[in-house]
């Protein structure tokens, strides 16, 4: 686990390893969404404020769904809400906030709204495949405790650790999974009330790090859900990237009434596909609190993500493709030949 890439010197300002990865997966995006979207923009660079507007939104959004969702840690210290380095982003709330905006700025520019939001959401489960890598190396979005061969064992102190050597109450969890003894924990003061924590690894015996990294006090093995999760993207970035091809060629013949041809289709296939998968990891993973119905938050949010899907397939298959479209895929066409002419 490498929560921290590096620490910039003089400043002393730390990397995090997640927010390089979600940069990398935010390029890597960008990339692919611009080199699909030719013939749809004339200016290629419209695509790109588009993509940094979402980053934006995108970090934004992820901190803020964070801090809704864990107000209880910054009661009394709102200013810790901006102390973004120390982590706390939720991937959902990123991506919703990144998807309004990039339809706000579709429709200021009067582009095609819907057939750019297809290829968005090729792009976003791309980002989604290097972002969930970035979680499994900052030991966020961690499994529950699993014998099966593949299981990973985080360091002590880490997110996973500190979830097992407590009790988890919004998990229905009374006891800890690892009994650690009183000599492991200190205290610590934080606006006026003292709270139990981990000692820093550096502070404990000689004795008691072998006891976290070898003996029985070491992190039990959980399911690797981060890697799970970025698997599931990259096999869901291929699917819908499959019927955006088969979209495009069956919009040449002229017969749209094929499932999945009309604009904005393959955008809510995105929703019901990754809802679906979303809903059914939740039950592997041992992060998120138990809310609404003995379910995480997350699994209410696929829910309404599936049925949002679902009702934007139909509304979708009943509107007529827009006539922006194709003004703008002539437009990008004469632009093209204009250079193959000059070359």
């Amino acid at each position: 686990m490498y929560p921290k890439l590096f620490e910039i010197p003089f400043i002393h300002w730390p990397i995090p390893t997640y927010g390089l990865m979600m940069v990398i997966g935010f390029l890597a995006a960008v990339s692919l969404i611009r080199r699909l979207s030719t013939k749809l923009a004339p200016d290629p660079q419209l695509i790109t404020n588009a993509a940094l507007y979402s980053l934006i939104a995108g970090v934004v959004g992820a901190r803020l769904f964070f801090v809704i969702h864990h107000f209880d840690q910054f009661r009394g210290n709102l200013l810790a809400v901006f102390a973004t380095w120390r982590g706390g982003f939720e991937l959902f709330g990123g991506v919703l906030l990144a998807i309004a905006v990039i339809a706000f700025y579709l429709w200021q520019k009067k582009l095609p709204i819907r057939r750019y939001l297809d290829i968005l959401a090729i792009g976003l489960m791309l980002a989604l495949v290097l972002g969930r890598i970035g979680c499994f190396l900052n030991g966020c979005c961690f499994g529950k405790p699993t014998n099966l061969p593949w299981a990973v064992r985080f360091p002590y102190a880490s997110h996973p650790y500190r979830s097992q050597v407590n009790p988890d109450l919004a998990r229905n969890r009374s006891e800890p999974y690892l009994q650690l003894p009183a000599d492991f924990f200190g205290y610590v003061e934080e606006n006026g009330l003292w709270y139990q924590r981990l000692k820093p690894y550096e502070d404990l015996t000689k004795e008691q790090k072998f006891l976290v990294e070898k003996g029985p006090y070491r992190c039990l093995p959980v399911h690797p859900t981060q890697l799970y999760s970025s698997a599931n993207a990259v096999v869901l970035c291929l699917i819908l990237y499959l019927f955006l091809r088969r979209s495009q060629r069956i919009v040449a013949t002229k017969n749209t009434s094929k499932l999945f041809t009309k604009p904005g289709q393959i955008f809510s296939l995105m929703f019901i596909l990754y809802g679906i998968t979303r809903f059914f990891i939740e039950f592997l993973r041992d992060d998120n609190p138990f809310e609404l119905d003995s379910l995480t938050i997350s699994q209410n949010i696929s829910i309404a993500l599936i049925v949002l899907g679902a009702a934007l397939m139909f509304i979708f298959k009943k509107i007529k493709p827009d006539v922006i479209a194709s003004g703008l895929s002539a437009e990008a066409s004469a632009k093209a030949e204009a250079k193959q002419s000059h070359v």
